[in-house]
Formats: C-alpha cells, structure tokens, sequence
C-alpha cells in the first residue's frame, strides 16, 4: 500500500492559518487605529472649533458689555440734563411770580394806614407781619386780599395792640393765606369784571 505524508501538508496549512489570523489581527489593529485617529481628529478639530466660538463670544461680550456702560453712563447724563432742563424750565415759569405778588401786595395794602415787617412766601403759603393804625384797616386789607383772587384760606392768625414812643397805639398783625391756583385766580378776576 502506498503511504502518502501528509505532514507537510498539514504544516502549510496551520501555517497558512496562522499567517492569514495574523493578517487579520494586524488589519483589524490597523483598522481600530484608523477609527481611534479618526475619532479623534474629528473631536480635537470639534473642540478647536467651540473653543474659537467661545473665544470670539467672549469678545462680543466684553464688547458689549462695554457698549452697555456707555449707554448706563449717557442714559445718567440723559437724566441729569433733563432734570437740569425741567428746573430751568420750572424757573422760567416762575420767575415773575415773586415780582407780581410785591406788585399785588404795593395795590392791596391800605395806603398810609398801615404797613408790612415781614413777609414770607413758601410754596403755597404767605405769612405777613404789620403794623395797622387800626382793626378796620386790617380788615380792609384783608378783604382785599380776598377779592384779589391771588389768595385763598386768607386767616388772621393774631393782632396786638403796641404803644410807640410819641403815645401813639397801633395794631400789630400776622396774616396767613394761601395762594391761589392759577385757574381758581383767573375764575375770580372774571367774576369780578
């Protein structure tokens, strides 16, 4: 019988498999290699991207931020220039209120009958001081205040009698009213005439 070795063939053949699982593994490696490096150049250039967009918003940002302290600090000057408008704007309106009322007060008061020691104004309210030679000259005077139509709520608040030097008595006097409205004065003068 003949006897064929087959030996040898077995030999290429474990070699030939080992050969190709050796090719395979070292492919497979490659492969995961070029997977991993692909990977990973994908998300460092992923990351260089969002670092650049943080980067420039970063800037706008501080941009911004910039252009919101400038418009803060116009906004305050804003304000302060129209507060400064509204005050100039309040004294032009009332600039010749204090020289009417001395005007008003030269037409009211009852001529060589009586006369002020003091006079105060403050915001709606007026006080006088003076001097009367008698009752019914501070009445007068007071009726004229009334019917001139620049004052309101006019009270006498006190009279005094006071003794001069020369023997002469006279009625000291203190006066409060209030000033008319605009609109309440310029009803009364029309009722008036």
């Amino acid at each position: 019988m003949i006897r064929i070795n087959l030996l040898p063939f077995r030999a290429a053949r474990q070699k030939e498999n080992i050969r190709r699982q050796i090719s395979a593994f070292v492919l497979s490696l490659v492969f995961v290699a070029g997977v991993l490096y692909y990977i990973s150049s994908f998300w460092t250039k992923k990351i260089t991207q969002l670092n650049t967009q943080i980067n420039q918003i970063n800037q706008e940002l501080t941009r911004q931020t910039a252009a919101a302290k400038e418009v803060d600090k116009i906004n305050k000057e804003l304000a302060a220039l129209e507060k400064k408008t509204q005050v100039i704007m309040n004294l032009k309106k009332t600039r010749r209120e204090p020289i009417q009322m001395l005007e008003a007060m030269t037409d009211l008061v009852v001529a060589k009958r009586m006369w002020f020691t003091s006079f105060s104004d403050n915001d709606d309210t007026v006080k006088i001081k003076g001097i009367a030679l008698d009752n019914k000259t501070v009445a007068d005077f007071m009726t004229r205040l009334e019917g001139s139509g620049l004052f309101s709520n006019v009270n006498l608040d006190s009279t005094k009698q006071e003794n001069l030097k020369n023997s002469l008595s006279l009625k000291s006097f203190d006066i409060t009213c209030s000033k008319a409205k605009a609109e309440e004065a310029s009803d009364k003068k029309a009722a008036s005439s």
